[in-house]
């Protein structure tokens, strides 16, 4: 195997993508978007690349996975129309009133239906969701939402890892690996189901007091919807792509092609739609900041950098695969907790295609940073986009009613969320080590 030397190319690349990097880790001290730090990211790398003759405006369009940036884009859409409805309030509403007055039940009702909607859905948007309306429940039946908020964080994350479409990450690695629908959730389900139940167990254990006190008020509100019609035409159509997803690798499409496809059949058979509301709430920001993104990991790529970086790793993953397995497990979980797990995943997704160019077998490894990208931003209150919104949300709540034992703070998000994501990681663990020969089979 050539073994690369690091020149000036590669030092000038990897100067870019370290001052993106950390631009965008370092967001809320200098007060600038993620998104900002990105494009200036892009356009540098473009620039340098052009100097150094090894990158243009022509390859960093390439370089961008407009599969994953269609998909989020179709599926922001979808919900923008669902959201109105009040058909997840309902639901919410219905759970609620089905508990009878027995918080863990609550919980595990809740639980289960962020994890499932995580699954579809972003995660940010199930908690925009869900976050209001178990504040809206616990202010009703008398009892502290803070087990209920760390509930909808902690299992929409965990949640998300399970499905092609769960999770940003899950995205970009399947679209760099040709992973389908199916196949994603093959390997992945059966570990996130065992890791939800890891999580409910730990937040059983580590709020028996609290879950244990009998609610002082009751929740017995009707369930009522904005729009009933619209709410069932949505869930048709959320059946239907399903459908597709499941079948998406056999029938030739794309996964944006499945969003797109949903997308445009809800907007005829709500016809009372607005094109203009439709796409009023997708986040031009994040879709931004995914196409910089892709740009500065692909300039960085075509200067030779990561497979640089790569031939130190090769002889480990070569030694023992399944501690390389292990190991890439808990340290993307790691820094998950600490920093933004969508620039990691995409730091990492060519250093795994490059090890794979090589003729090495890594299919253990993409499942590994599927999982430790996902369950890592449990880790801390600023490890997922969803984690902060409850935390803010709950701080909220805290001013409002005058009372500070309301906000989830960093330590309360260590005392509570830090054990849990050990507990998942712990448990994903010994799946992968158990299993390993199922992780190991080649992917198609």
């Amino acid at each position: 195997m050539e073994v690369l030397v690091l020149n000036e190319s590669m030092i000038a690349s990897g100067i870019v993508l370290a001052v993106t990097f950390i631009g965008i880790f370092t967001e809320t001290l200098h007060g600038f978007h993620r998104a900002k730090f990105s494009m200036l990211g892009a356009i540098l790398m473009i620039i340098v690349g052009q100097y150094y003759g090894f990158y243009d405006s022509i390859l960093a369009v390439k370089a961008v996975d407009w599969n994953v940036v269609f998909l989020l884009g179709s599926m922001m859409a979808i919900i923008s129309i669902m959201i109105p409805t009040g058909g997840f309030e309902a639901m919410a509403k219905y759970m609620a009133r089905i508990s009878r007055g027995h918080q863990f039940k609550l919980l595990v009702l809740l639980g289960t239906a962020v994890t499932l909607l995580s699954m579809l859905l972003d995660n940010v948007t199930t908690v925009v969701i869900f976050g209001p309306l178990i504040i809206m429940i616990a202010r009703s039946m008398k009892i502290t939402p803070i087990p209920f908020l760390l509930a909808a964080a902690l299992l929409t994350d965990t949640g998300g890892v399970a499905t092609l479409v769960g999770d940003p990450p899950n995205l970009m690695i399947g679209s760099a690996k040709g992973i389908d629908f199916n196949t994603f959730f093959y390997h992945m389900g059966g570990l996130v189901f065992v890791a939800w139940l890891a999580t409910l167990l730990s937040l059983r254990i580590l709020f028996h007091k609290e879950l244990a006190r009998k609610p002082e008020g009751v929740f017995d509100e009707a369930t009522e919807y904005q729009n009933r019609a619209l709410w069932l035409k949505c869930a048709a159509v959320l059946g239907v792509m399903v459908v597709l997803f499941v079948v998406h690798h056999q029938i030739g499409w794309e996964p944006w092609m499945v969003a797109a496809t949903g997308l445009a059949l809800l907007l005829f058979v709500a016809r009372d739609v607005e094109m203009d509301h439709a796409m009023a709430d997708i986040e031009i920001p994040l879709l931004i900041f995914f196409i910089s993104l892709f740009i500065v990991v692909g300039g960085v790529e075509h200067s030779g950098f990561l497979r640089y970086l790569g031939q130190y790793i090769v002889p480990f993953v070569k030694q023992d695969l399944l501690t390389a397995t292990l190991v890439l497990l808990w340290v993307s979980a790691f820094l998950s907790a600490l920093i933004d797990n969508i620039p990691f995943t995409a730091a990492m997704i060519p250093v795994l295609l490059g090890m794979e160019a090589q003729g090495i077998e890594i299919t253990p490894l993409w499942w590994a940073l599927a999982v430790g990208v996902g369950m890592g931003g449990n880790g801390t209150h600023i490890g997922s986009t969803a984690n902060v919104y409850i935390v803010t949300i709950s701080e909220r709540l805290a001013k409002k009613e005058n009372d500070p034992s309301l906000a989830i703070t960093p330590w309360m998000w260590f005392r509570y969320g830090t054990p849990t994501m050990i507990a998942t990681l712990v448990t994903s663990s010994l799946v992968f080590y158990f299993f390993f020969d199922f992780f190991s089979t080649p992917l198609p």
